[in-house]
Parts: structure tokens; sequence; C-alpha cells
């Protein structure tokens, strides 16, 4: 999407929904038996099967007397959008997590409605969620006080996303010890490469090292970048930019010589084929594909994930273990650090928005109210009951196993619901024992944990979805940051693969300094400071 004028934008866009508005029906969208029909948009996970087929999201309609009409996207989404945005016709909803960020509505001013008077009145089930977690009404509320996308809740997730997983059999095989630094790292992935690490009689269907896929505007969970913890590099919610705190100052790590460093050690592994060849071009299904080998034949040693069972299947999982965060060197005396999520994993920001040219508002109004129902939050998530989830006569419900018994609960959740990219709120008070997947996720984290519970929340911790910008300032972020991304991400793949980085380093940094990543510093630095004041 090209970048305009904020003043010509406006006025362009304005032009837009006015022809738009002119060429549509006065009355709204109904179906042939008279239901008010909405056009509904989600931005989903490429497991999860065609919405239409959802359980619980069918009663919804048939509860209500609507119909949906969806449309799904799951890749490209951030390439789709800038068409869909500029056209200025966007369907009535539009879901998923940031799906259209504080940015765009910034950019697009009016395209979106403001939900701020509509809480009280038609969204009881949000009303609900703010008085019991005002922080999810901080995270939606605007400067001026406007709500354009709303939050989610979800309460459960431990306080890491990612946990890194090696093949504890393949250690075993060849008589090596858990790495517990990059050097002994890198001597078993070599070892991993070389020798039969999997004992099938080929030494080389071995993939010593594999990460997801990088995003196109910025990375996400699962990838190396949690290794900057081994400097004591505290990343939040993955750091998708960047952008961390440290000792109380706002820093971006892709500025760092101690990203330098880690991209260094990243290539050298590359080089030596101890990283997967196809990692900067596989998806994320490839990926989970990967690590569940051939029946009982792990192909993958070392890698990241959610949850054993979710990344490596239920045949091979017994394989794997949950390491604790590395040191760069033996002897470093560097408190080392992980990935912080707690926030981004049990919150979530802008997760729906409404049109403000929506013909059905009322019905519209009315589904969102409904996903913000605890139990219908609670299928959002999980699944729907009866297929998912059982109801116990006294009230609690339970996650059941999957129907599949070849199938992990993560991959079940996935493929049969929105699961964590829907909009919901899980009261606290709802009773609903968890599967086993989440019940293993807290085993799992422990490796982990010494290192989660000596971060300075207060100060090494970036609260970014408590922060709310001001128009103006959101405008100079977001263009500085896609001109940082742009740069940024090229160079991180190509320097893992094809090197340069020491070379190159200098002009890099000046050239980093020209996207504007000095005034993003600045800004949020100011925007943090008096976060800081007012808590």
């Amino acid at each position: 999407m090209k970048r305009l004028g904020y003043g010509f934008l406006a006025a362009s866009l304005a032009a837009l929904v006015l022809a738009g508005c002119s060429d549509k029906e006065e009355k709204a969208a109904v179906t042939k038996d008279g239901k008010p029909q909405l056009t509904a948009l989600i931005t989903k996970h490429p497991l999860t099967q065609d919405v239409n087929k959802i359980e619980w999201l069918k009663e919804i309609e048939d509860r209500l007397g609507i119909d949906i009409k969806w449309q799904e996207v799951s890749a490209d989404w951030d390439q789709k959008k800038g068409a869909l945005l500029a056209g200025g016709d966007v369907p009535d909803l539009i879901i998923g997590p940031n799906a259209i960020t504080d940015a765009d509505y910034v950019q697009f001013p009016g395209l979106f409605e403001d939900l701020s008077d509509d809480v009280d009145s038609s969204l009881p089930n949000v009303q609900a969620m703010f008085d019991a977690k005002p922080e999810t009404k901080a995270i939606a509320t605007q400067l001026d006080g406007q709500i354009y996308g709303l939050p989610k809740y979800q309460r459960f997730w431990p306080g890491t996303a990612t946990r890194q997983f090696i093949n504890q059999e393949w250690l075993d095989n060849l008589g090596l010890k858990m790495p517990t630094n990059w050097d002994e790292l890198y001597t078993v992935l070599k070892a991993f490469k070389d020798e039969d690490a999997n004992g099938n009689g080929d030494k080389n269907d071995e993939i010593p090292m594999d990460f997801s896929p990088t995003g196109t505007i910025g990375f996400g969970f699962f990838q190396p970048t949690v290794l900057l913890g081994s400097f004591g590099i505290t990343l939040t919610d993955a750091s998708g930019s960047g952008y961390y705190v440290e000792d109380g100052q706002v820093k971006n790590f892709l500025t760092d010589e101690r990203y330098k460093e880690l991209v260094e050690f990243l290539h050298k592994c590359y080089a030596e084929g101890l990283i997967n060849k196809e990692v900067f071009t596989q998806d994320y299904t490839k990926y989970q594909s990967l690590a569940r080998g051939d029946k009982d034949t792990a192909k993958v040693g070392y890698t990241f994930g959610w949850e054993v069972t979710d990344r490596f299947g239920n045949e091979l999982a017994p394989q794997y273990a949950s390491m604790a965060p590395m040191q760069v060197t033996a002897g470093d005396d560097v408190q080392v650090s992980w990935d912080y999520d707690y926030n981004g994993l049990n919150y979530g920001v802008n997760m729906i928005t409404l049109s403000a040219q929506s013909q059905n508002k009322e019905a519209a109004l009315k589904f969102i109210n409904e996903l913000y129902d605890p139990k219908v939050s609670m299928q959002v998530l999980f699944g729907s009951i009866g297929t998912n989830i059982e109801e116990n006569a006294d009230g609690s419900f339970k996650v059941l196993p999957p129907k599949d018994e070849n199938m992990d609960p993560g991959t079940w959740k996935w493929t049969t619901t929105w699961a964590d990219n829907g909009p919901m709120y899980v009261s606290d008070d709802l009773k609903l024992e968890l599967g086993t997947d989440m019940q293993s996720v807290g085993k799992q984290t422990e490796p982990l944990q010494k290192a989660l519970d000596a971060i300075d929340v207060e100060n090494d911790v970036l609260p970014s979805m408590f922060i709310k910008y001001s128009k103006e300032d959101n405008s100079k972020l977001s263009l500085n940051n896609t001109n940082l991304m742009n740069l940024a991400l090229a160079k991180y793949s190509q320097w893992i693969t094809k090197g340069g980085v020491d070379k190159e380093w200098d002009a890099y940094l000046e050239n980093a300094e020209k996207t504007g990543l000095p005034e993003n510093i600045k800004i949020m630095q100011k925007y943090y400071d008096d976060y800081k004041k007012n808590q």
C-alpha cells in the first residue's frame, strides 16, 4: 500500500466512502427468508477448518436469527488489507488478532464504527469484561475515548509462548549432554548432522535445527530471536519490530551488537548445513509437518514451539525435552532472560471491528455481544460443546481429547475452532478442566521458569498493548516501522543464509537510522514513561 500524505489520504478516503455509500441500497441486506445478512472477514490459522462447519458458530447464527457470509484469510493478510482498506468498502465485521491496527484507524478515519457508546447499551457481555478486567477497557480505548477494536481475555496461558525443544533420544544415541551454551549447541547440532542421530541408517535425513517462518512485517513466536535472552535481553510478545525495554529504557535489538552476534552464530550454523535450508521459504504447515517426522522416525533435532505434542505429534513427543535458556559461552555472568508473553497470550488487541457503513449494525452488535458470553468464548477458544468440550451436571466443563486419537490436542483445537485468533472473554469464574496439552505446558515451562521469574516486569517488559499513542504519533510510528522492517527482515534472512553482516553492519546502522528508528524510540520512551507514572 502506498503511503500518502495524511490530508490527501483523508480526502481520498472520504470520497471513496461516499461513493461506496451512494452505490448501496438504503435497506439492509436480508436473506430470502428475511434474516439480517452480515458480511465478515476472519484472519484464521492455516489449520482451521472452513468456518461454516464450526458447530458453535452455526448455533449462534441460528440463535440470533442472522446469516453471515464469511471470507477467510489464512496468509498474506497484510498485503490484502492494504487494498481492502484503500477501497473503502469493508465487510461488516473483521475478526482476528490486531487484524485492523490502531495505525489503520488513524490512516482510514471514518471507516470503522466507534463502539464506545454501544458497550453499555448493546454489548453487556463486553461491559462485564470491562468491569471485571478494567485493563481490557484500557487496551480498547483510544486517547480520545473512542473504541474501534475490542480486545480479548482468555486467562489460562503461561508466561511465555515459546519453548525450545531438543531430541533427548538423539542426545542419548550419540552420548551427548544437553547443551547449556551456544558453543555446546553448535557441537550438538554438528553431531546431529554428521552422525546417524535418529538411528535409521541414513546420515542425511536429519535436520539439526529448524524455526518458524519469519513474518512479512515482523518477527513472531518460535524463532531464534528468543536466544537474545542469552544476553539478558527480554523480548515482549516476541518483540515483532525489535523493540524491548532494558532498565526502563526503550531500545531496539535490530541495531544492537548483541543481535549482530546472534546473526553471526546463525549464519555459522546455516553455512555448516545445521539449519533447515528451507527455513525462510517454508510455510507454517510445512514447519509443523517436518517436526512430525516419518511415523516413529524423528527428523528435527532442535527447534522451537508451544507444546511438545503440538510440535511433534503424539508419537514423537516422548523423544523431546524442553530446555532451559542457554548462556552464550560457558561462565558468562549475565542473568539470562526469555520472551515474556503473559499479557500477549492472555489478552489481545483489536480482535474484532465493525464497519461504520454496516447496514445491519444492530444484528452485528448482537453477534459481537454473543461472542463475549463466557460460555460461548470458551468454545471460541477450545471448540464446540459436545465435540470438544463436555458440560457437566454441576455447570462446570471439561476439554475433551481429540476425536481422532492420532491427533494431538493442540492441533485438534486449531483445526476445529478459531482458538486464540478469536475475540473472547473467558471469565475467571468459569469452571473448566483443561486438556492434556494445556496441563503439560506448565511442566514444559519449568526449565524456563527461573529465567522468567528473574525478569523485572516493571523495568524490563514493554507493555505495548496498554499504551495508546496520539493519531500523529501513531502515523509516525507506523511509517517508520514499515521502513525499518523492510530493511531489517531482508537483511536478517540474507545475513543468515549468505553471510556478510560484519562487512555491512555500519552501512546497515546508517540506513536503519534513516528509517526513523531514533524518532520512534524517542516517541515510545515518552509514552512508556507516562504509562509508568500513571500506574
